[in-house]
């Protein structure tokens, strides 16, 4: 909806506007409706060509225009959310809330696009001038007339029909839990665009015209034989209520059991505005009021006609009693009537409480009630007075813009609480009025706007619209008595009429009201500038607070009063403009207050206070010379003499002298022995002559009540009580209450019972002194207020026997109920509740009010009362809950149930279930005997819920769960959902129920409920701690909290949320929930879901599931993508470390693909490829010698010595270029950084991605699309994320300080091109602290992983001096190397490389015997692959040497010890066949490590694991070939020509931590084991596990057999997923652009060839499968870069592969064993020893209540429920199957002992089951050994592997 033009502005926009629309539907009360719409159009333009509608839900048939069928495109975007997401799931449910926002865009311009036929012609028939006349608020911008051409109008028709909505029309129809529910429909404005979901239209808010509707509906629902002429009596017929008025009813003309319904709108009216219903009504028509002074005006009053259900009936008169007097006042104030008759519809199933449209308003049932009803009553007078309010203002006048809708809504609760007055009085109109206001000034403090925004375009949010409606209507009423102060005027009183008159007159444009234009009436009709009021009480937000003091100087006798405002809402935002920008606070309120002055001689003077600064002393003449009370003034006499006549009986000297005292005469204040039984005090001398002193009697402030403001003023306590006694305003009395509820002594308690014991004073402030007696019940009185309470309510009770009964100990029995005196009915509500609220300084209620209360509920009698008093059971039952409750230790900090038990005693918890018991009791009551709407089981159900909350009681979901099925009333089945939502409502069987409930319940405000109960609900749970967090997170709590800075704190609390969600997110039952991760995304998925609905599964999907990780392309949907010419400015990042390159390195091909997606990775990709090249090519200089080579002799030193890297002294000089490309360092450690550092560095920056303050550092800055022309002028070397996680990758970085450095860069980059205070610079500033934070944990975890390692090496045997090996030898190297210098061995390293526990063995090995060795040759054997270059190998191994690669040298890293002991347990193992290890090296894998090497590293390196482990989707090969377990797999440098194909790609790793991850460091892409030795520097290469060298206590899991079907399945499986099409066949690098392909994929894979691979055999085992298939995503990954397509298409393809092969993994009986034992059963089933057992235990059926305390549930067993889970594979054993029968037996034998009859029977079931079993044991072991006989060795294999 476009709110930002007027109605012309859109109609030339759009090229037509809308004059009629013809509605025609036929209903059949099944869920469906058909038929046809008439829109007649005007065109704007003769360049129309299409008509765009909006049309959802609806199936439409055909379209004409003008007579000819028109060709139209009907495209609901929900639907096409729905059909666009295949398989859903629950962590792209961030996609799924952008494809929502992007449909409801769709929709805002149309869903329907009708071509216009070229027979219809746009035929012109003149021009108008027109006034495009928009008076916006705030000023009005005219503009001159413009001429406008009229076309001939158009008629479209539209033929369409809807079955079942889900919006925008409710169908209540019969249901299993609900059969005899009345059959009806209405529309409903279930959503925003809820119009457009039942007729095509323009669904505009302020699109409006003239309508016509005609409805065909079954004459009657029920199934009768009408044959007879005459309807029947009992029959009752169906009746369509609709906006407009009715034309006519007619009888179908050719079905007689149809009725047709004809209505017409003849005032301009909103689709929006436009609601029916029908059904079988029942009709009252309200007469005219015949009470009107004029005879005739009763003729001429509109018709109102209200209509229920059937069954109803007797509600329907006394709850629509005042319509007839609301429609008298509003007419006879505010002008006519704008429609021609009012109708009001009471339906079920209503979500809100009310919905108005046009001439008709919808309530729902909920507010029927009847006659004796009291609390109702009031309630449902005001909806239905506001209700007929509407009408006028909010229907026939709406808002220009949304802004101005403060004004339309505040308008009409305006005149509502005006006729509230005359229906109620003015007392209880000013006291709800200061009741309203206190609730805006504890709103108002700086979190609400302004209730006009101008600048805003959109609805106000639903958060805020409650309180825009709450303060318009107190923002007018100070207007009004503003403009009444002007003396010309008499306030709103004249202005609201002319605003009526001129809606109706047609001189208000288009009923369109606009706040400026209403401040232009004002300031017409007042002559007084509301301007400066409308800046501060409507432009503006805040309320101000007046602290205010007054004083009596005699010398100027004058009162000088002080005056000091403060605004809260100003002092909120003070330092921050933005915020100020936004919600406007105001700074300092001016305007005129009202103040009056009670002097002397009780007459009061009026004064005028203007103010106009913050800080002002005021001095305000006085006028009386006389003290305060003189014996021998008139006015004293006076009332003397009245006195007397009163105390004769004279009636009108009474009322005279209430006029000077209330409440004067009282028996209670006259007698002495009454005085005394009530402990009246009285004032004491010192009291009486500070009286006596004082020269006024009070002072009022505002006491013209024309400011919402907080007042502070302090007077004496007798000033207090006399304005309480002796000022006739109820506000006045109500701020004596509340500020002498702040002082509590004798005196006021005495004060306060008098007040509620005089009638004269209104019921509310009687009400509110009842409640401030509780002030006076503490301990330094005695509790006086509570015995005064006690002495209140005794009335009520039946007298003690004895006069001098003590009070405290006395039992109240009540006399039986009368309410016939409504107001002493309200203040013995207030008793109640005000005695609940007494408390000990410990905070436990005394003992005598919970029993006084439990009286109350026991003898309470209501059998002779006129009125029900379910809404006084249910205070006495609040009331209770409250008073068992102690206040002290969930106020002091937190809910410790310790604590709360601790206090409880023997008498506690009797009264406790005493309570208990009669809320049960009057529970039971409510079921047999409904209260009305149940209200006594809700406030059981509240009473369950606060004790629960409390731990007084368990809470437990067996309390409210029953009571939430359908079939209940749905305020008692929303009460029950509160309860179970505060219990542990998360486990999976109740989670799925609720999810049910939300998805398909028949209650859409049940619905809608639970859905936004669940959501706030898991904040609540975390909070009383059913979920903790674990330690390490409450530390680091406690360290964020550490700090008074204000960026601390809020980091603090920002941590303290991400803690929150981090554990719901981690809890096993919640965000860890199966059924919530399958069943919310298919729900908010689902076409027939509520809209509300949806958006809170997708706000509970928020915070209880991890979204993927989303990347900077996401972003680009909201971005528009920056041209090719645009992106030069990104580019210096990635190309300072190319500039030392030649010529060659920069292809031109490599900068076409920079525009594209992630520009940056395809240069550097191509760069370091010729790196390598031109590095490796270079000729003997000595700069060529401090290079790091990318090599892993570089990577292993890097890991050893840190940063300073020399490895490359070492390396040969005329290494050929084949072999540099051939290389096996990983990319991104090319550059040098070691393992660690690259780890390290890969963590930080994923965190730094993901955190909330780096959307700004995620890309490269673009000057055009930043606005920034001038960033590259100033900042000379840019940085950012995305460039940062290129270089990291390209291996642009030595360590990770140099990434810390780019970091720092970047931070400081933005600080200087940003000014300080601007939003990017506190972005820059907020994601330093966060990665500062994560750094220096990084940094020192990683430095004392380093020390831990220097401190074993020290420690190490002295052997190893001697130990240095000379080079390897050169003889059979050719061509012979150049010289080269090796490195120093006598450096010892910073870091040892292996930590290892060496034997003795292995330490005293000699090393030449050693080296001579050829045994070793064995492991050389099983490689194979291409040479790769490999470092330096110690000489003590004998290896085959490749003649084309030149001997590295050696270098003593520490892993000496690891090879020796390794070849010593080779040689024990030499024995073993060479197929046999083979075969075990490829079937083999190895995990674990040594439990003293686990104690020593553990954590250091878990703190690593935490830090640096890479994500997952980055997994790749690891670069050295060291077992997790300490084997050593030996590389080859040149393999033999001929091995064994099975495993031409395998390899091993060593990993530094448990990740099990690691950096690409060769071509053979297989998941590394897992281990935690340090990497080695020896090469990765092609070669296959070694022989199985085991040390102590190693596992060995045996290989999978090859099972080709589930291969088979699992290649189909992946084959239909779309995203695997890429991998179906090889890569030719010619066809798919990549000619660098092969150069760096050494072991191309697809599954095309996996597949080939499985027919021809060469897969001996289901690992070997599996590394291919993992080889094929890792290939991908290792050649594109991350994020782009092909390695998006990877993760969904290697998802699903995980997926499935999980299922084959997963272990289940064999199919025979499970044959096997389903035979046993059913066989066992069929005799009769079995029928103890063949039905699951039913407590209630068999007469055993206790069966599962004895018996836990979870434990109990029988026939069916262990024959269910064998049928659905739940046993992985036999032995699991029998120990279930086992446990059967016993659960029988201990419930019923040994001896007994059942005991004895499971006996011999055991006995039984136990042979069957062991029967057919020995018959499959028969089986397999005549098998084994005959040959077939396959069935032994397939128990192997069971």
């Amino acid at each position: 909806m476009d709110n930002r033009t007027n109605s012309q502005r859109e109609h030339l926009r759009r090229g037509f506007s809308i004059s009629h629309q013809k509605v025609v539907l036929e209903i059949d009360f099944a869920g469906s409706l058909w038929g046809y719409t008439e829109i007649t159009i005007a065109p704007a333009s003769s360049e129309l060509r299409t008509i765009i509608l909006h049309c959802r839900q609806s199936v439409v048939h055909s379209v004409h225009v003008g007579a000819y069928a028109a060709e139209f495109v009907h495209n609901d975007p929900f639907v096409n959310l729905i059909n666009g997401i295949s398989e859903p799931d629950c962590h792209r449910h961030p996609e799924l809330k952008r494809k929502l926002y992007s449909a409801l865009q769709e929709g805002d311009e149309g869903e329907l696009s009708i071509a216009i036929p070229k027979e219809v012609s746009l035929k012109p028939t003149g021009s108008v001038n027109q006034i495009l006349n928009d008076f916006s608020t705030p000023e009005p911008q005219a503009q001159p007339n413009q001429q406008v051409t009229e076309f001939s109008p158009i008629v479209v028709k539209i033929t369409y029909s809807l079955r079942h909505p889900t919006e925008g029309i409710q169908f209540v129809l019969p249901t299993e839990s609900q059969p005899y529910r009345v059959p009806h429909a209405y529309t409903i404005p279930t959503s925003p665009d809820a119009a457009r979901c039942w007729v095509p239209c323009i669904d505009n808010f302020w699109e409006k015209c003239t309508w016509e509707f005609e409805f065909v509906v079954p004459r009657y629902l029920e199934e009768r034989d009408f044959s007879q002429e005459d309807d029947p009596s009992d029959a009752i017929p169906t009746v369509v209520i609709c906006s407009g008025e009715l034309v006519e009813q007619v009888a179908h003309p050719y079905n007689s059991n149809k009725t047709i319904f004809l209505f017409s709108q003849a005032v301009l009216t909103s689709v929006q505005h436009i609601g029916f219903a029908t059904g079988p009504f029942h009709l009252r028509s309200i007469p005219a009021d015949n009470t009107a002074d004029d005879p005739a005006s009763s003729s001429s009053q509109p018709l109102i006609y209200t209509f229920c259900l059937p069954g109803q009936e007797s509600f329907l008169t006394s709850s629509t009693s005042t319509l007839r007097s609301a429609m008298s006042f509003y007419s006879s104030e505010f002008g006519s009537y704008p429609f021609g008759s009012f109708k009001v519809v009471f339906v079920d199933e209503l979500p809100t409480q009310r919905f108005d449209t046009s001439s008709f308003s919808l309530i729902t049932v909920d507010m029927l009630h009847g006659d004796d009803a009291i609390e109702p009553a009031i309630e449902t007078r005001h909806a239905l007075s506001h209700a007929l309010a509407c009408q006028w203002v909010g229907i026939n006048i709406q808002p220009k813009q949304w802004p101005d809708l403060w004004l339309v809504n505040g308008l009409a609760s305006y005149i509502t609480g005006l006729f509230m007055r005359k229906l109620l009085g003015n007392n209880e109109y000013r006291f709800r009025l200061k009741k309203d206001m206190e609730r805006v000034i504890e709103w108002d403090n700086g979190g609400m706007p302004p209730i006009c925004q101008p600048q805003h375009y959109d609805p106000p949010d639903s958060s805020i619209l409650p309180f825009i409606n709450l303060k318009a209507p107190l923002v007018l009423h100070i207007l009004d008595r503003r403009l009444g102060k002007s003396g010309t005027s008499l306030g709103l009183s004249r202005v609201l009429p002319k605003l009526f008159l001129s809606a109706i007159s047609g001189e208000m444009q288009n009923n369109y009201l606009s706040t400026h234009a209403f401040l232009r009436m004002c300031r017409k009709v007042s002559s007084v500038d509301p301007r400066s009021f409308a800046e501060q009480w409507i432009y503006g937000s805040g309320c101000p607070s007046f602290g205010v003091q007054a004083t009596f100087n005699r010398k100027k006798m004058a009162v000088e009063i002080t005056m000091r405002q403060e605004c809260p809402a100003h002092k909120v935002h003070e330092g921050n403009e933005v915020s100020k920008i936004l919600m406007k606070p105001v700074p300092f309120f001016e305007g005129q207050m009202t103040i009056r002055i009670h002097e002397a001689d009780g007459t009061p003077y009026e004064h005028v206070l203007d103010i106009r600064t913050p800080f002002k002393r005021y001095e305000v003449p006085f006028n009386t010379k006389y003290k305060r009370v003189r014996r021998n003034t008139k006015r004293y006499l006076a009332r003397q003499a009245a006195a007397q006549a009163a105390a004769e009986g004279d009636t009108e000297a009474a009322e005279a002298i209430g006029m000077i005292d209330m409440g004067f005469g009282l028996e209670v204040w006259e007698n002495e022995q009454e005085r005394e039984n009530w402990k009246v005090a009285d004032w004491t001398e010192e009291d009486e002559g500070l009286m006596s002193g004082a020269t006024y009697e009070w002072i009022r402030m505002d006491a013209d009540f024309e400011w919402i403001a907080a007042l502070k003023f302090e007077q004496p306590d007798f000033m207090w009580v006399s304005q309480l006694q002796r000022d006739r305003d109820v506000v006045a009395q109500l701020e004596a209450v509340h500020a002498l509820s702040k002082q509590p002594t004798a005196i006021v308690s005495s004060t306060l019972t008098k007040t509620v014991l005089v009638s004269n004073y209104h019921y509310r402030v009687r009400c509110e002194a009842a409640t401030a007696l509780g002030n006076c019940s503490i301990r330094r009185l005695d509790f006086l207020g509570l015995f005064h309470l006690f002495k209140l309510f005794l009335r009520y009770c039946y007298e003690p026997e004895d006069s001098n009964q003590d009070l405290f100990t006395h039992n109240y029995i009540p006399k039986p109920n009368n309410f016939s005196d409504l107001s002493e009915y309200f203040v013995r509500k207030s008793l109640v509740n005000a005695i609940s609220r007494i408390r000990f300084e410990n905070g436990k209620t005394p003992s005598v009010v919970r029993q006084f209360l439990i009286d109350q509920l026991r003898y309470n009698d209501n059998t002779a009362n006129l009125y029900s008093d379910a809404y006084y059971i249910c205070t006495i039952i609040s009331a209770a809950a409250c008073s068992n409750v102690s206040t002290a230790a969930p106020e002091r900090g937190e809910l410790l149930p310790s604590e709360v038990r601790v206090e409880h005693n023997a008498e506690d918890e009797e009264l406790l279930k005493q309570t208990l018991t009669e809320v049960d009791r009057y529970r039971s009551m409510d079921r047999l005997i409904p209260s009305v709407h149940n209200i006594v089981t809700i406030a059981a159900l509240e009473f369950h819920m606060l004790l629960g909350v409390a731990n007084l009681i368990p809470s437990h979901p067996r309390i409210f769960f029953p009571l939430t099925r359908e079939g209940n009333y749905v305020p008692v089945r929303i009460a029950a959902f509160d309860g179970l939502f505060l219990t542990k409502w998360y486990t999976p069987q109740i989670m799925r129920y609720v999810l049910a409930v939300m998805a398909n319940d028949s209650s859409r405000t049940v619905r809608r409920h639970v859905a936004r109960s669940a959501t706030q609900s898991l904040a609540l749970l975390v909070q009383m701690g059913e979920m903790k967090s674990n330690s390490k997170d409450s530390e680091s709590l406690l360290i964020e909290e550490d700090g008074s800075h204000p960026e601390k704190f809020k980091e603090s609390k920002k941590t303290e949320m991400d803690a929150m969600i981090k554990v719901l997110r981690k809890d096993r039952e919640v965000g860890k929930n199966e059924n919530f991760r399958d069943f919310a995304v298919p729900i908010a998925l689902a076409p027939d879901v509520d809209y509300e609905v949806r958006w809170c599964i997708l706000k509970l999907l928020d915070i209880l599931i991890r979204p993927v990780d989303e990347t900077p392309p996401t972003v680009r949907i909201h971005i528009p993508s920056t041209p090719i010419s645009e992106s030069a400015p990104s580019l210096p990042s990635a190309k300072i470390p190319l500039k030392p390159l030649k010529p060659p390195v920069k292809p031109p091909t490599a900068k076409t693909p920079l525009p594209l997606i992630h520009p940056k990775f395809k240069l550097p990709v191509a760069a370091i490829e010729s790196s390598r090249i031109v590095v490796s090519s270079r000729t003997s200089t000595p700069k060529s010698s401090n290079v790091a080579l990318p090599t892993e002799t570089s990577h292993t030193k890097a890991a050893v010595t840190g940063p300073a890297v020399s490895a490359s002294k070492g390396k040969p000089k005329g290494r050929p270029p084949k072999s540099a490309k051939a290389g096996h360092t990983p990319k991104a450690q090319s550059g040098g950084m070691s393992t660690v550092d690259y780890r390290a560095s890969r963590a930080a920056l994923k965190k730094l991605n993901t955190n909330k303050h780096a959307k700004l550092f995620l890309q490269p800055v673009d000057p055009i699309r930043d606005h920034a022309p001038d960033y590259f002028t100033v900042i000379k070397q840019p940085m950012d994320l995305y460039t940062m996680g290129s270089k990291l990758e390209q291996g642009m970085y030595k360590d990770r300080f140099e990434f810390q450095a780019d970091f720092r860069l970047m931070i400081a980059n933005s600080k200087q091109y940003n000014m300080p205070g601007s939003f990017v610079h506190n972005e820059a500033i907020s994601l330093e602290i966060f990665f500062e934070k994560q750094w220096s944990i990084i940094s020192k975890t990683l430095d004392q992983h380093a020390i831990n390692n220097a401190e074993e090496t020290a420690t190490r045997p002295a052997q190893k001096p001697p130990r240095i090996l000379p080079p390897v030898p050169q003889a059979k190297f050719s061509p012979p190397p150049r010289k080269a210098q090796p490195q120093s061995p006598s450096i010892p390293p910073a870091r040892p490389i292996i930590k290892l526990k060496m034997s003795a063995q292995s330490v005293l090995a000699d090393p030449k015997p050693v080296a001579s060795s050829s045994k070793p040759r064995k492991v050389k054997a099983k490689h194979v692959g291409p040479a790769p270059v490999t470092p330096p190998l110690p000489p003590s191994v004998s290896i085959e040497q490749d003649v084309d690669a030149p001997p590295p040298p050696y270098i003593d890293d520490g892993s000496h010890d690891l090879l020796q002991e390794v070849l010593a347990i080779e040689r024990e193992k030499s024995e073993m066949k060479r197929q046999q290890s083979l075969l075990k090296s490829q079937e083999r894998l190895v995990t674990g490590s040594s439990s003293k090497r686990k104690h020593v590293e553990s954590s250091a390196e878990d703190d690593i694991l935490a830090l640096a482990t890479p994500a997952k989707k980055e997994k790749s090969m690891p670069s050295a070939s060291t077992s997790s377990n300490g084997k050593l797999v030996l590389p080859a440098t040149k393999p033999k020509p001929k091995k064994d194909a099975s495993a031409p790609y395998t390899g091993t790793s060593s990993s530094r931590s448990n990740s099990a991850r690691s950096t690409p460091a060769i071509d053979i892409p297989r998941p590394s084991l897992k281990g935690k030795e340090k990497d080695i520097s020896l090469p990765p290469a092609s070669a296959t596990t070694a022989p199985s060298l085991k040390f102590k206590k190693t596992p060995i899991v045996h290989a999978t057999p090859l099972n080709e079907k589930k291969c088979r399945e699992i290649l189909k499986i992946l084959g239909k997923i779309p995203d695997s099409a890429i991998f179906q066949v090889p890569v030719d690098p010619d066809r798919d652009g990549c000619p660098t392909y092969f150069d760096e994929i050494k072991h191309p894979m697809d599954l095309g060839t996996i597949s080939t691979k499985l027919g021809q055999g060469e897969y001996s085992s289901m690992e070997s499968f599996r590394r291919d298939v993992e080889l094929v995503f890792n290939n991908c990954r290792q050649f594109n870069p991350p994020s782009t397509f092909p390695v998006i298409c990877a993760d969904i393809v290697e998802t699903a592969f995980k997926k499935e092969w999980a299922k084959i993994k997963e272990k289940k009986l064999s199919w025979a064993e499970k044959r096997g034992l389903q035979a046993i059963l059913s066989t066992f089933v069929k005799e009769d020893l079995s029928f103890v057992f063949r039905e699951p235990v039913d407590p209630v059926l068999l007469g055993i209540p206790t069966y599962f305390d004895i018996i836990p549930r979870k434990d109990a067993r029988d026939l069916r429920t262990i024959k269910q889970k064998l049928d659905v594979d739940k046993y992985e054993t036999v032995d699991a199957f029998e120990a279930d029968i086992d446990l059967m037996v016993r659960n029988a034998i201990k419930f019923n002992g040994a001896d007994s009859e059942v005991g004895l029977i499971a006996a011999k079931v055991r006995d039984h089951l136990k042979n069957a079993v062991a029967n057919w044991k020995a018959g499959n072991s028969k089986k397999r050994k005549d098998g084994d006989k005959s040959g077939s060795q396959q069935p032994m294999k397939r128990h192997k592997s069971g």
